[in-house]
């Protein structure tokens, strides 16, 4: 029961007796009409009345409410997520493989049709062979006899080898220049070296060639060296200038 009904109950306990305000007096104002008080008991059956239709009011609230509550919950109930899974469509079987192709029976293959050589055709049989006939012999003329060959030049005399001259018998027109190579002179090597010479008919020097060693292979070409710088003297013989040989000696020593 609310308040304002359980005051409404107090209201309509107690006694009371209406009570209107006095109106003002004056010359502008006129009184209201009388007011007629209601009866005690029709205003109990009107407070019985609105008590009794505030509860029914408040039974409906009530039901209603709980209608709306259960209305929500339903409606939370039925928006709430659904959770959705895909499951996926199992794959088809695979086709079975196609059974090999069955064997084809090899067929054997023709045997090579041997090749037959010709045969060689013959040689040609060569030509016979005919005799030619003889030429006619001439009728023999009489040899004319040739004239004798002249008679074959007398060969050319061997050059006379060179008239050997003994040392003691050259004259130089220049003589040979002699020179001791300084190493010569260093290492004190001194000696005699034997010279074989050709001259020809005008005194000039023709061959030259070491004919005994000085036992120094320096001094033996500077002999050799020295003996082309001299200028001899022709030899003659019967009053004619002749080619001669001869041996030159040429002596170094240290205290040239």
């Amino acid at each position: 029961m609310t308040q304002a009904s359980s005051a409404l109950f107090q209201a309509t306990d107690e006694p009371t007796e209406p009570r209107f305000p006095t109106p003002p007096s004056g010359a502008g104002f006129r009184s209201a009409p009388p007011v007629h008080a209601v009866p005690r008991d029709e205003l109990g059956a009107i407070a019985r009345r609105l008590l009794t239709g505030g509860v029914l009011s408040a039974h409906v609230l009530g039901v209603w409410a709980l209608l709306q509550v259960d209305a929500v919950r339903q409606a939370v109930v039925e928006a709430a997520p659904i959770m959705v899974s895909l499951i996926q469509a199992p794959e088809p079987p695979k086709p079975a493989p196609p059974p090999p192709p069955a064997a084809q029976p090899v067929k054997p293959r023709p045997a090579p049709t041997p090749v037959i050589a010709a045969a060689p055709s013959p040689a040609p049989a060569p030509p016979a062979f005919v005799a030619p006939e003889p030429a006619p012999v001439p009728a023999p003329v009489a040899a004319v006899p040739a004239p004798p060959a002249p008679p074959a030049p007398p060969a050319p005399a061997a050059p006379a080898a060179p008239k050997l001259v003994p040392p003691s018998a050259v004259r130089y027109l220049v003589e040979p220049k002699m020179t001791v190579p300084l190493l010569s002179r260093r290492l004190g090597e001194q000696g005699l070296v034997h010279l074989r010479v050709v001259v020809d008919a005008r005194g000039l020097l023709k061959e030259a060639s070491i004919k005994k060693s000085s036992g120094f292979a320096r001094l033996d070409q500077q002999a050799l060296q020295d003996i082309r710088s001299a200028r001899f003297a022709p030899y003659t013989e019967n009053g004619q200038p002749i080619e001669w040989e001869t041996t030159a000696l040429l002596s170094y020593e240290l205290d040239r």
